[in-house]
């Protein structure tokens, strides 16, 4: 397979990676429709930089570290998914409490921030994340690629992962889902917290479990 190739083949295995429901489409999807289009924008930002992260991690050869040394994994799964119920617990104790959309500027820059954060965490909190990257990165990467493939691989993941949770976070952020939220703002939070805590659960009760 051709360097091209290979690029072209990652890069829509993580497209794909990217649309499948999990921890970080929950996020965008809740920040989106329960704060604000900015909100849910900053946390696709995070989540494309997270993607950055573990693509540069998975050149330098991450998924063959993880593979030999067995405790790490775990000691990741475990606490990515420990990150997960914590992250789940704090949605859930806030569902009742009453949303406050337009509350200043500078406060809106801090929630902005903050939303960047939980994008970013959240992305980099899964291990099963990295394991996938290093996989398909294993999988279809040259032995040796050639040096624009280090320089051109990186962006494009960032464009991937960011671009889709854009468009969640487009999507999700328009009028009506957002005045359906408020309407069942309670149900809908606890149901995300309870979709990332299970997620977490998951990945804790399975860390023994080596593989993806």
């Amino acid at each position: 397979m051709s360097p091209l190739a290979a690029i072209t083949a990652i890069l829509a295995a993580l497209l794909i990676g990217a649309m499948s429901p999990g921890p970080s489409f929950v996020m965008v999807a809740r920040n989106s429709i329960g704060l604000s289009r900015r909100d849910g924008l900053a946390t696709a930002l995070g989540m494309g930089v997270g993607g950055v992260f573990f693509s540069g991690i998975a050149l330098i050869g991450l998924y063959s570290l993880l593979a030999s040394v067995t405790w790490l994994y775990v000691s990741l799964k475990v606490a990515g998914g420990m990150y997960l119920v914590y992250i789940a617990s704090k949605i859930w104790r806030g569902a009742s409490a009453r949303l406050t959309v337009d509350s200043g500027a500078s406060e809106e820059r801090t929630n902005v921030r903050k939303s960047f954060l939980m994008g970013l965490s959240t992305q980099l909190s899964n291990p099963k994340t990295a394991i996938f990257y290093g996989s398909i990165f294993a999988a279809l990467l040259p032995q040796h690629p050639p040096l624009w493939c280090y320089l051109v691989l990186p962006p494009m993941v960032f464009a991937i992962e960011a671009g889709w949770y854009t468009i969640v976070a487009l999507c999700f952020s328009s009028r009506r889902p957002r005045e359906y939220y408020l309407k069942v703002k309670v149900w809908v939070d606890r149901a995300a917290a309870g979709a990332i805590a299970a997620l977490g659960l998951r990945l804790i009760f399975t860390a023994h479990k080596v593989g993806i």
